[in-house]
């Protein structure tokens, strides 16, 4: 059984072919298939979770919505957002669902702590927070053991569209970024280190 996991940086592409590709390799994986990060950007773009609420897209300003078959309601990524898809075997890492979403919460968190931004989770709403400010959204599917989706980060990016959604499903939920918080760091800069610190503690 192979433990390493593998890295692809696939820039910026756009959704639902990626979508579609997680699904395939999900379906297709062994036990002998090594994980895969994803690290990506997506062209703008809502994605609705699979008991995601319409009306919790607010107004339609011109950005594709896509339903999805991810947990959680209605999040947006565009350009300037770090995307990390996990494709990870479960059952071979020896952990549940809740223990990833921990470690991924704990990636995050550690990572904004190198640009002395204090940061936390709050109960009941996966992601991260500043603030009370959500900077970063989870959201997965678990097929056989077997993970996709992922998380994203909001590091320098127009915010404009979170106002046309509630987002997470949460209605005035205000939203911030790695750029307005004073880190000086490009969308690739802190997908990198953002990947370093999720593999550490997803091999740990």
């Amino acid at each position: 059984m192979e433990d390493a996991i593998r890295i692809k940086r696939l820039g910026r592409v756009e959704y639902q072919p990626t979508w579609q590709a997680m699904r395939d390799f999900t379906a297709q994986r062994d036990i002998d298939t090594p994980d895969e990060l994803w690290l990506l950007e997506h062209p703008p773009v809502f994605t609705l979770g699979m008991a995601g609420k319409p009306e919790h897209l607010l107004t339609d300003i011109g950005i594709p919505v896509i339903g999805i078959d991810r947990g959680g309601q209605i999040t947006y990524h565009g350009p300037g957002q770090v995307v990390l898809y996990l494709l990870i075997d479960l059952k071979r890492r020896g952990f549940g669902i809740k223990e990833l979403v921990r470690r991924m919460e704990q990636a995050i968190i550690d990572l904004l702590a190198e640009y002395a931004i204090p940061a936390q989770r709050q109960p009941g709403a996966p992601g991260v927070y500043v603030d009370g400010e959500k900077i970063a959204a989870l959201g997965l599917r678990v097929k056989n053991g077997r993970t996709y989706h992922g998380l994203s980060l909001n590091v320098a990016m127009d915010l404009t569209p979170y106002q046309a959604i509630n987002p997470c499903g949460y209605a005035g939920m205000p939203v911030t970024q790695l750029s307005n918080l004073g880190a000086r760091v490009t969308p690739q800069q802190a997908g990198e280190a953002l990947l370093s610190r999720l593999i550490s503690l997803l091999e740990a």
